[in-house]
């Protein structure tokens, strides 16, 4: 296996496992009131139960107020298909990664901003602020791959074979059929 393979075949593993983590962290944000209900069952805290009656409460009475959290699953959702960019040309679609950094580092000061401002937990804002540090590491291991796929030589494509010249006729290249009837032909010779 060619190095060129081997990097490439690296990089779509680690697409893959950032794309599994984005879509799980997605698809998570449809089913909020039921997970709750399963985290309160399993572990006793009195911030926990709190979100937890306040989803149930808000699916009973307000359930509308649920639909934002159903527009930030499909966020995620749509993010993950614009990787697929990456699977298909990594260096030519390598902004992509570079957007999802960004991405990632703007979930700190959106937490550090917004949590208070909600009254959320400080230590809940940094579960929240993980998800950026986290998601982040395989990104920047996806650009430094990407990096180094883009700095190999380029390869024959292996569909590609190599032309071979056609078979002499013993003209050269620059004769053209009108030329060589010309050629061939007696020229008349002035008359003294």
């Amino acid at each position: 296996m060619s190095e060129r393979s081997a990097l490439e075949r690296r990089i779509r593993a680690w697409l893959a496992l950032f794309l599994v983590c984005l879509v799980l962290s997605g698809v998570t944000a449809f089913p909020l009131v039921t997970e709750l209900r399963w985290a309160n069952a399993l572990v006793s805290n009195e911030w926990l139960q709190r979100v937890g009656d306040g989803l149930i409460r808000a699916d009973a009475e307000y359930p509308f107020l649920l639909y934002g959290t159903d527009w930030l699953a499909f966020a995620h959702l749509v993010i993950a298909v614009f990787f697929y960019g990456v699977h298909r040309d990594p260096v030519r679609n390598i902004w992509i990664v570079e957007a999802g950094m960004v991405a990632c580092a703007g979930i700190i000061p959106l937490a550090l901003i917004s949590a208070p401002v909600r009254g959320i937990p400080f230590w809940w804002s940094v579960i929240d602020m993980s998800f950026g540090v986290f998601g982040v590491i395989p990104l920047l291991i996806l650009r430094r791959m990407i990096k180094r796929l883009e700095a190999l030589p380029a390869g024959v494509p292996p569909t590609a074979t190599p032309r071979t010249a056609p078979p002499s006729t013993g003209r050269r290249a620059t004769d053209t059929p009108s030329a060589t009837v010309q050629a061939s032909t007696p020229r008349a010779q002035p008359q003294p």
